[in-house]
């Protein structure tokens, strides 16, 4: 699942400009449970990077039982940090 496939799932558009802002919360709320019934790895974390970027993603030790799983979602969290600040 691409990033723009998943804006298309949750928000009906591939262009994050776009969104609606009322269209987010029903949205995160469609991610959220989606995570929660997702048994694929590659799925789960795509979900719960969207969800992090909207700022409402959940605790990382709850969400993965895979130490690397963990580790990739932490290092995403970094990179994430540093494209915010510019490089």
């Amino acid at each position: 699942m691409t990033f723009e496939d998943q804006l298309e799932r949750y928000f009906g558009t591939r262009d994050p400009s776009a969104i609606a802002p009322q269209a987010v919360p029903a949205a995160v709320e469609r991610m959220q449970v989606d995570l929660g019934l997702a048994t694929v790895p590659g799925e789960r974390f795509a979900l719960w990077c969207m969800l992090f970027l909207f700022g409402q993603a959940p605790d990382i030790d709850e969400t993965f039982e895979d130490r690397s799983e963990r580790d990739l979602a932490r290092d995403f969290i970094e990179m994430s940090e540093k494209a915010g600040q510019g490089g």
